[in-house]
């Protein structure tokens, strides 16, 4: 086996005569009032011969539901899609296995209970996750697309590419946004000692605890490159699962990882925070290539951790 994996949301009251006349009739109505409640449902309310009222909450919730569509279409013609995005299914109720990638497993991977690596989240559903990696460009007009459009999205940070504004990444976090760890500096991990790597993996982990409260519990090795010592480092890190990618999408291209050439239900798509001085166009241009092939091949963007 290689020791080294290589992977490039009044009432109103009424006064009452007291005639006597208009006491008879007021005893008849409430009589005749008392009968209807008791033909009518446990709430004592009646409509029409035919109709029932519609529960308050239902009608509420049915206009909610209208609203929010309505939003994400101005939202999708705003930013210039070809469709509006489809909504990913409720996540699973039972979260499915996650083992390691046939051939992409390192000695001692059942033995010694290491985080597996892997490209794919098993589904039948028409689902992607979208990764992004390192931390390098921040666009403040990539946050309000994937805010506005309700696009779910997991993050693997460098600290040196984010060092010089953690806010920015800080503002992602409000938005229900996962932080992972992608190491301090993105080196070639394998070429690393067990303990330089570690030293990479759990620094990491201090870092992103120091800055948003949290040791993550997902790593990506930088360039998809591991060895045993790698994942053995991120175990003792608190890691429990190293996912790579199935695709990568650039402003003008996709990459693929299969022979097919195509996408697969639950497979793992990989783009970086890049902008123009990397790529022919900014991080809401690839958005908006991502987002308009996987919608028009009838997938939906999920969230990774629902399925973790």
């Amino acid at each position: 086996m290689r020791e080294v994996v290589q992977n490039d949301k009044s009432r109103a009251s009424r006064r009452v005569s007291r005639a006597p006349r208009a006491t008879a009739v007021l005893a008849v109505a409430v009589a005749a009032l008392a009968a209807g409640c008791a033909q009518g449902d446990d709430q004592g309310v009646r409509g029409a011969p035919g109709q029932q009222a519609p529960p308050a909450r239902a009608v509420d919730g049915a206009a909610k539901a209208r609203e929010a569509r309505a939003a994400l279409a101005a939202a999708a013609k705003r930013w210039k899609l070809d469709k509006v995005p489809l909504t990913a299914p409720a996540p699973p109720a039972k979260k499915p296995e996650i083992e390691a990638r046939e051939g992409f497993e390192v000695d001692g991977q059942e033995s010694d209970d290491l985080p597996p690596v892997f490209t794919t989240v098993p589904t039948k559903e028409k689902i992607v996750f979208l990764t992004i990696d390192d931390g390098a460009e921040k666009d403040p007009a990539f946050l309000k697309m994937m805010s506005e459009l309700k696009i779910p999205y997991t993050v693997f940070l460098a600290d040196e590419e984010i060092k010089d504004d953690y806010g920015y990444f800080k503002k992602m976090q409000a938005r229900g946004i996962t932080l992972n760890n992608h190491t301090l500096s993105h080196p070639y991990l394998p070429g690393l000692s067990y303990e330089d790597q570690k030293r990479e993996i759990c620094g990491m982990q201090d870092v992103m605890e120091k800055h948003y409260g949290k040791r993550p519990v997902l790593f990506r090795p930088p360039y998809g490159n591991y060895n045993r010592d790698t994942l053995r480092a991120a175990k003792s890190c608190g890691i429990e699962y190293a996912p790579i990618w199935s695709e990568e999408v650039y402003v003008d291209h996709w990459e693929y990882r299969e022979w097919d050439q195509d996408l697969h239900p639950g497979d793992i798509v990989l783009t970086h925070f890049r902008g123009t001085d990397d790529w022919d166009g900014t991080m809401t241009d690839m958005v908006r290539r991502f987002l308009d092939r996987i919608t028009a091949d009838g997938y939906a963007v999920a969230r990774l951790e629902d399925y973790l």
